[in-house]
């Protein structure tokens, strides 16, 4: 079922040939880059290949590479003009389980539940609608994190939510995913890339990336408490873009949320690589977009 969908999908990308011009690669650059995208996710291994009129095959591979090629004759050898990166699961992550620390900090304050209790209610909590606000993230974004938490472990006192905020507000509550992003973000910088954070996150990331001593890597902080729009919307894509002073189709957006990150960086008309999959670290995304480490 999957090979069938995916050749179909290939057959509409393609008929009439590759060959034909750029101007058709151009044309289904984004649709295929989704396609990719939508394609690594499955548990199949599965090999798209299609015959171009010319009676050559093409293969994932070749497909991908001749649309990096389109970008770089357009561009040379840098194809964007701006980096956008994710912060949470990308750029950081919490230094310890999310679930380990509501547990270990909440044990005093009299919660009971397991780990895997807490992370099964924390992921059920977040998953549904906000009804403070059509937005999650507002300005500290107290009431949402107090609804997650007493959600989380049933315990809603008011002191043990602040020591959980408290404690996710400093450094020690979060590591770096990538221990080589410095002297990778330097050399994209130092080549000409301008670079963004894009984050659904609170007012707290900005003190957050000083305290990790990271918030000099960027030009400029697109996060969804001060746009006041959260990915998938575009908004915050274009803003992030407006902050650069760049247009959205000549820059790539990385994060390892595909609904999130990936479509909604293409809704508003940038490329995008999946953290984790398309791409596992800032030098391959670096390599990329043209630039050497």
């Amino acid at each position: 079922m999957v090979a069938l969908r995916m050749r179909k999908a290939t057959t509409l990308l393609f008929s009439g040939g590759i060959t034909q011009g750029t101007d058709r690669i151009a044309r289904t650059g984004a649709l295929l880059s989704r396609w990719i995208s939508s394609a690594s996710s499955s548990s199949s291994s599965v090999v798209v290949v299609e015959d171009d009129e010319s009676g050559g095959v093409y293969g994932l591979g070749s497909v991908l590479k001749e649309y990096e090629d389109y970008r770089r004759s357009l561009y040379g050898d840098i194809t964007h003009k701006a980096l956008l990166v994710d912060a949470v699961g990308t750029l950081l992550v919490p230094a310890q389980p999310t679930a380990q620390i509501y547990k270990n900090v909440g044990e005093k304050y009299g919660v009971e539940y397991s780990e895997a209790e807490i992370l099964t209610r924390y992921r059920r909590a977040y998953q549904k609608p906000w009804g403070g606000s059509h937005l999650r993230y507002v300005d500290d974004a107290r009431p949402f994190w107090q609804y997650i938490v007493t959600e989380s472990t049933g315990c809603s006192d008011s002191h043990y939510f602040e020591e959980l905020y408290s404690y996710f507000t400093t450094e020690k509550a979060w590591k770096l995913c990538d221990p080589e992003a410095e002297k990778v973000f330097k050399a994209i910088k130092e080549a000409g890339v301008k670079v963004a954070i894009v984050s659904n996150f609170d007012t707290r990331l900005r003190p957050l990336l000083r305290a990790l001593r990271c918030e000099d890597w960027f030009d400029a902080v697109a996060v969804s408490a001060e746009v006041e729009a959260e990915k998938p919307n575009p908004t915050i894509f274009l803003k992030a873009c407006e902050l650069l002073g760049v247009k959205p189709e000549d820059a790539v957006h990385v994060g390892d949320d595909r609904r999130n990150d990936v479509w909604g960086a293409r809704d508003a008309g940038c490329d995008a690589w999946l953290w984790g999959s398309e791409v596992t670290s800032f030098k391959q995304v670096a390599q990329r977009i043209g630039v050497k480490v």
